[in-house]
């Protein structure tokens, strides 16, 4: 019995056809490249201070005193939340007295910020932050911002595969398009603090499922050889392309309603898509809809130039095909066995910190010194050749020796910001980069290793098990950043460190590099240093099996 791809194996592997699907697939998925870092520059937080009102009657003298001085991040500036009691000054000032030479500011009672801040204007005519006053008391609510877009990703990430098996792969990618571009376009108009995040989580959800959709979509149209470019440079970089498109947009323009308008109106541009993308023919066979997936592919053929076959698919085999079923296993076969509990254990650990670190690198970017928006765009630039050579890793190199030497870059460096005397701005934005592309390296092996790690059976749970872990990471990473405000080179450390620790881990794991790719929980490869024997298939796997597992990556970011 043939399988789908030897059925339309006519049609060749990268004509004009899949020359199409491939780019305009890549091309959607631009918008989540700008939408998923939005809220480095939409909730920036500019310098700021406390504001004193025009009938403050303070002489020149005391309203340059008015705000103390503190030392943050090595360096002393005027205090973010704190000033002198107004009262207290408007005395000294109606007397003459003039401050540090008649009165010892050391001694003078301090007050909260009771008229407001004011905020530079350098980098951002406005932000959520200037907007809605996220500061000081409320600074909490910015990070919170950022965490629950990805609470958005990662109820998201449960419901878009359910969602794209019952009604369709089409259907879902250009409904969840018109969720993320339809809502981000609401939040323009966002009135409160609270209604703009409702909103994010929301932006968030439609962001992931129509990755998702996507991802699927081509995976599921596209031929093997071609599929696996798909997978990792072609979604890859088209989504770096739109992380670097963001601070060109945040650089012109500095107000967030209006940036944010502009970051969503290209998601008008995909809606032509619709008369182009055709729906998936495997998802149409396995819902029985024979005749439309036939009417897909002989106009593929057409465009290719080829004529098809008169019969394309033979009703028999295809119902051959798909009455063949698997017995049954559920979340609890991930953690049945010593080995699998292992495996699964230390993929959880794995996903989360290199999530961690992806994200909270990515956020932190503003933070860095120089220019936050070459700062974003260098970030962004970064994750190109670290997806090119983790495509080249992982056809020519070992997984656990790739994975861990791309850990340890990434969580070494890291590491040695904390070294770098503070006048060597430039040395230290060059460690973050190669942090940054050490830990985006393995991001996109990781999903490949992990899915040759796990056997057929519960393969799908493994790597979808793997994947909310990420997205748990992901919630988190904003917090990492905001520690930051405390010590700026504890993000650093807690994000080196754990990334080093994971890089160690990835040594205990099994060479899944070139080895037949298991069917059942018995055939697993073993855990370093668990006794039990590996029991696997004597025959080598294909070139074409090696590949077959960078299908399963369903949620990359």
């Amino acid at each position: 019995m043939r399988d789908y791809d030897e059925l339309i194996s006519f049609l060749g592997e990268w004509g004009p056809f899949q020359r199409l699907i491939f780019f305009l697939l890549s091309a959607s998925i631009v918008p989540n490249g700008f939408n998923g870092m939005s809220a480095v520059f939409l909730a920036g937080a500019p310098e700021h201070r406390c504001r004193l009102p025009a009938s403050a009657n303070l002489s020149r003298e005391w309203l340059n005193a008015s705000i103390p001085r503190e030392v943050r991040g090595g360096r002393e500036g005027p205090s973010r939340c704190r000033r002198y009691r107004l009262e207290s000054l408007a005395n000294f000032s109606a007397l003459g007295l003039q401050p540090g030479r008649d009165v010892d500011l050391s001694r003078l009672e301090q007050e909260k910020c009771l008229d407001g801040w004011e905020y530079s204007r350098e980098l951002y005519l406005s932000t959520i932050v200037t907007e809605w006053n996220l500061v000081c008391d409320d600074d909490w609510k910015s990070p919170l911002t950022a965490s629950l877009f990805f609470v958005g990703v990662l109820v998201g990430s449960f419901i878009s595969g359910q969602l794209s098996d019952k009604f369709g792969r089409k259907k879902v990618l250009f409904a969840t398009m018109g969720v993320q571009t339809g809502f981000s376009f609401l939040q323009v108009f966002s009135t409160s603090w609270e209604m703009f995040s409702v909103l994010f989580v929301i932006v968030g959800m439609g962001q992931i499922s129509n990755y998702v959709a996507a991802f699927v979509l081509g995976t599921e149209i596209l031929g093997k050889r071609v599929r696996i470019i798909f997978c990792t440079l072609g979604v890859c970089i088209f989504y770096a392309i739109g992380y670097m498109l963001l601070p060109l947009f945040a650089y012109f323009i500095r107000d967030w309603r209006m940036l944010l308008l502009a970051l969503t109106l290209p998601g008008l541009l995909c809606i032509p898509l619709w008369w182009i993308v055709p729906e998936s023919p495997r998802w149409l066979i396995s819902q029985g809809r024979l005749q439309e997936a036939e009417i897909i592919i002989r106009k593929a053929a057409k465009t290719n130039g080829i004529t098809a076959p008169d019969v394309i698919f033979d009703p028999m085999e295809l119902q051959e095909m798909t009455s063949q079923k698997q017995q049954s296993h559920t979340i609890l076969d991930l953690v049945r066995t010593q080995n699998i509990r292992f495996v699964t254990i230390m993929s959880v650990i794995l996903w989360m910190i290199i999530s961690v670190g992806y994200f909270g690198l990515s956020l932190d970017t503003p933070n860095l010194h120089g220019d936050a928006y070459v700062n974003c765009f260098l970030s962004a630039v970064i994750e190109v050749p670290a997806y090119i050579i983790a495509w080249v890793l992982l056809r020519n190199l070992p997984r656990r020796y790739s994975m861990a030497a791309a850990l340890f870059l990434g969580g070494c460096v890291l590491l040695f910001i904390q070294l770098v005397p503070p006048h060597l701005h430039v040395v230290s934005i060059i460690l973050v980069m190669l942090g940054k592309f050490g830990i985006t390296s393995s991001f996109a092996m990781v999903y490949v290793y992990t899915a040759e790690l796990y056997p057929t059976v519960v393969r799908n749970m493994g790597v979808g098990a793997s994947s909310m872990a990420s997205r748990l990471g992901s919630i988190l990473s904003p917090y990492f950043v905001y520690l930051g405000a405390y010590d700026r080179f504890l993000p650093y450390i807690l994000m080196g460190s754990l990334t080093v620790l994971t890089g160690i881990l990835t040594l205990f794991l099994p060479e899944s590099y070139g080895m037949p790719l298991p069917d059942t929980i018995e055939q697993m490869l073993r855990v370093k240093g668990l006794k039990n024997r590996q029991i696997c298939n004597s025959t080598r796997v294909s070139k074409d099996e090696e590949e077959s597992p960078v299908i399963l990556k369903s949620t990359a970011f």
